[in-house]
């Protein structure tokens, strides 16, 4: 007879933003429990608590309880390394992209490093993550189906996502690092600093314009994957440049 293990993922969160449909947000709390997620966080829901979204959960009522409900899709990052965003539509400025298996794949080696959490966000029903919503995360992940129709609703999305990191998580074994990644407020931070030295040297003009400039270092620092130090030694580059005494 097989043992049986009860796996908990509580240094994943799940994150869904803009959600309309109170349903959904219940959906998501059933899929979630049965593959052993606790961490929902709703940025700016429509409606929330909600019967509707009770009644969908299905005796998930506890991850609808805990749910932490936040402004700002920024606010419910804090505290993370690893942002990966859920998006089914190309883009043209390509993110660093995975399949769920590959995506699920890295949470595992992310979440192995003591203290580490990750953060895997879904957008709204109707046009998903927008690109400034993914210029907050490093990877893209998108679940393979059907390209003549491709009309996954959110909560099967988060679904699908569940079984797969239970899936990567229970049967995978990574060896543990020993540097520990940036936290998205470090490296949040160092974007930050990294823009406002580029303006200050006058970098930013027509043919780069800021936003798209941007929008590429978080694609090239993203692969990356930068650790404490690395961010840390980037940070005192910057601030040797002195962008104030030109």
């Amino acid at each position: 007879m097989q043992k049986e293990t009860n796996y908990t993922f509580d240094n994943v969160r799940v994150v869904m933003v803009n959600t309309t449909e109170p349903g959904n947000i219940g959906a998501a709390a059933r899929a979630m429990k049965n593959m052993n997620l606790s961490k929902l966080y709703l940025v700016n829901p429509k409606t929330h608590p909600s019967a509707v979204a009770t009644a969908r959960a299905s005796g998930a009522d506890d991850i609808l309880s805990a749910a932490i409900v936040c402004d700002t899709l920024e606010e419910a990052l804090a505290g993370t390394q690893l942002v990966i965003g859920a998006s089914a539509r190309q883009r043209n400025v390509k993110w660093k992209q995975m399949d769920v298996v590959d995506a699920c794949a890295e949470i595992q080696k992310s979440t192995t490093v003591a203290g580490q959490e990750a953060a895997v966000v879904f957008g709204t029903e109707n046009s998903g993550l927008s690109n400034e919503e993914l210029d907050l995360c490093q990877i893209l992940m998108t679940i393979p189906g059907n390209p003549n129709y491709f009309s996954l609703n959110v909560a099967s999305a988060i679904q699908v996502f569940a079984y797969q990191n239970y899936i990567s998580n229970t049967t995978t074994e990574f060896e543990k690092s020993t540097n520990e990644i940036a936290s998205y407020d470090e490296v949040e931070g160092f974007y930050a600093h990294l823009a406002q030295v580029l303006e200050h040297i006058d970098y930013f003009e027509e043919k780069r314009p800021k936003e798209l400039l941007m929008r590429r270092m978080r694609r090239f620092f993203g692969r990356a994957e930068p650790e404490k130090e690395e961010v840390a030694i980037f940070r005192g580059i910057l601030r040797n440049i002195q962008p104030f005494k030109k």
